[in-house]
């Protein structure tokens, strides 16, 4: 069936022969307009079955209560998270989101910045894709008056809004405890080196090691291993080496440690005994795996909320040429029978 077509005020002018803005006058309920034309205009427009365009009355009044989300993957429980917590606040407040996910490509993440920017979106929330790129397209934001709050993964030489974690703090404790547990060899699933999240999560694991006097190998880190597929393939080479770990810290994520246990599984080695597993994010189905999955929790809903109330805090006051504001949240280990053996 043809779709009807949506009703205008240029429509309603057209039936009761008069002028569009004296439409648009009548359903601002404007004094410029006499009662007896507003009570018609009210009428027709309800019989015509009129919405108003709410975009369009929000830019002209120079006010769109939107905000756009770029993430890079919507099926992350991270980012999923970040989203509802982000919704809680803004759903209070009035503001509506645009959900926009990257796959982390970082040309589908400049096309989605793209398309924020001609929706007029009040402030734009972004974690960058993890294939990099210029970075012109998030400075075109702050050009056109927008504002910018970057979290999780962000480029460090833009002065915007950051709300992060810990993430060297927390690589540390994780290692920290594989040790505690009597690993003597842990291994590092990487994820790519040019992304500021991995790069601190790797400083961590490294400090840890100096910390307990393990020295520092490099065939026990595996570049690039931050999908379940890539920490398969990673943990398969590890454990086929001459001397393989007996602990691996899956830094990237908890997809990446659940690659890392169906390996160990069908390799039938026994986990935690002679291979530990520590993942990163808390996914839900650490909970479930068996064993399940030591992790590392993000606060996730906790920093969607945040990252909302830093945006209205500052919405009145906002300069653009405001000093960077870091937020900065710590994680918590959370430890579970993949690595408890002692």
């Amino acid at each position: 069936m043809k779709s009807q077509k949506r009703t205008t005020i240029y429509d309603i002018a057209q039936k009761l022969s008069i002028a569009a803005s004296s439409v648009s006058r009548a359903l601002s309920n404007s004094t410029k307009v006499n009662a007896a034309t507003k009570a018609l205009v009210l009428k027709t427009a309800a019989e015509m079955n009129y919405q108003q365009n709410a975009m369009a009355s929000n830019l002209r009044k120079g006010n769109n209560p939107t905000i756009g989300v770029v993430v890079p993957m919507i099926n992350q429980n991270f980012f999923s998270n970040i989203i509802a917590g982000l919704e809680e606040v803004t759903y209070k407040k009035g503001y509506n989101l645009i959900i926009c996910q990257s796959n982390e490509l970082h040309a589908r993440e400049v096309d989605c910045v793209n398309a924020l920017i001609n929706q007029h979106v009040s402030c734009i929330i972004i974690s960058i894709a993890a294939e990099m790129g210029p970075h012109q397209h998030l400075q075109q934001v702050l050009d056109h008056r927008i504002r910018l709050i970057q979290f999780d993964r962000v480029v460090d030489e833009l002065d915007t809004f950051k709300v992060i974690n810990d993430n060297e703090q927390a690589s540390y404790e994780a290692v920290l405890h594989l040790v505690a547990q009597g690993y003597k060899r842990i291994a590092l699933l990487e994820g790519p080196q040019d992304i500021d999240i991995f790069r601190q999560r790797k400083e961590g694991y490294l400090n840890a090691l100096r910390k307990s006097g393990f020295p520092i190998l490099e065939e026990l880190m595996c570049e690039n291993a931050w999908t379940k597929e890539l920490g398969a393939e990673a943990t398969a080479q590890l454990l086929n080496s001459p001397e393989p770990p007996d602990a691996i810290f899956a830094s990237t994520s908890d997809f990446s440690a659940l690659g890392v246990l169906e390996v160990a599984t069908d390799k039938g080695i026994a986990v935690p005994e002679a291979l530990g597993i520590c993942g990163y994010s808390n996914e839900p189905f650490t909970e479930i795996t068996s064993p399940s999955i030591t992790t590392i929790d993000q606060y996730s809903i906790s920093m969607g909320k945040t990252i909302a109330n830093l945006y209205f805090q500052d919405m009145e006051e906002f300069d653009f040429n405001v000093e960077t504001k870091v937020v900065s949240i710590k994680p918590k280990l959370i430890v579970r029978k993949s690595t408890s053996r002692i």
